[in-house]
């Protein structure tokens, strides 16, 4: 993809420079897959930049000064250029998180995430407060479900199965059929069958006077804990960070990404406010005010 935008220098040529533990590139969730064009829309510079980032490992540092040293016809003051116009486009946005070490320690982070898709303010807030969906899991494909002409269940055959892997085991077809309600819990939490076997089999007594009362209670006391129950951790705190003066502040603050005060644009004038000085200055004048009636009181 790199070779479709002008570059000074293979790509690979320097290995990656990686940031401290925690820092460095990330990239943004719901990346689309590669593209011969992805960054057509931008100046020769900034494709060839982002083109070396979009192919960066995460972690790696794409800060100004070490791009510069990894694409040596662009310096320093070039590579920041090019960060801005990148942040200005929609590729990249930096954001501050807060997080808490295992130790109690609370300490900000400077995190830079690299979107291989422009996106606008409302999507990176989205990206800030944790609302768009990172990549779906891939989950296992699901065993094949009995055709509709047996009339035995998966749950069944497995009941079935346990006096083949031990002989105390051995359930009559009426038990199977009465425990194999208390089976599909177990499918539904992922147990395989393997696992429900070795939960069902496994340390058993010298001898079992009634399989299926055993069978009964270990279905209930060892059903495998629900996965989705599990308290989800919890999202550090973030805050959109100006990617020239790095100043935090909210979405609105820093549209784009960049502040109005890197902008150009004249700051709002801030309203005159009363200070702690002023304030003991009017309580003196207070002061002495009563004073001068108390003399003339004690004159007269």
């Amino acid at each position: 993809m790199a070779d479709a935008y002008p570059s000074p220098a293979p790509l690979d040529a320097h290995a990656p420079r990686m940031a401290r533990s925690g820092f460095g590139k990330r990239t943004a969730p719901g990346q689309a897959p590669r593209r011969k064009n992805d960054f057509a829309h931008l100046r020769p510079r900034e494709a060839s930049i982002a083109a070396f980032i979009d192919r960066l490992p995460e972690g790696a540092a794409m800060d100004g000064k070490s791009l510069a040293a990894q694409l040596p016809a662009y310096g320093q003051a070039a590579c920041l250029t090019a960060l801005r116009r990148l942040v200005e486009a929609g590729h990249l946005r930096r954001f501050l998180v807060h997080l808490t070490s295992e130790d109690g320690s609370r300490r900000w982070v400077t995190r830079t995430y690299f979107s291989r898709t422009p996106r606008d303010d409302a999507w990176w807030e989205a990206v800030r407060t944790g609302e768009v969906p990172e990549e779906l899991p891939v989950r296992a494909p699901e065993p094949p479900r009995p055709a509709p002409e047996r009339p035995r269940s998966r749950a069944y055959r497995l009941l079935a199965s346990l006096g083949r892997t031990d002989h105390r085991m051995t359930l009559s077809a009426a038990d199977c059929a009465s425990l194999a309600p208390l089976v599909e819990p177990w499918f539904e939490r992922g147990a395989t069958d393997e696992e429900f076997v070795r939960a069902m089999t496994g340390q058993l007594p010298p001898e079992v006077l009634h399989a299926a009362g055993l069978a009964r209670r270990r279905l209930r006391d060892k059903l495998p804990a629900d996965a989705d129950a599990a308290p989800k951790p919890k999202r550090p705190h973030m805050l959109l960070e100006c990617f020239v003066c790095r100043v935090p502040g909210t979405t609105e603050a820093l549209p784009g990404g960049i502040c109005r005060v890197c902008r150009g644009e004249t700051p709002p004038r801030p309203e005159p406010c009363r200070t702690l000085a002023d304030d003991v200055r009017a309580h003196v004048d207070v002061l002495r005010t009563i004073n001068r009636r108390r003399g003339r009181t004690a004159r007269a």
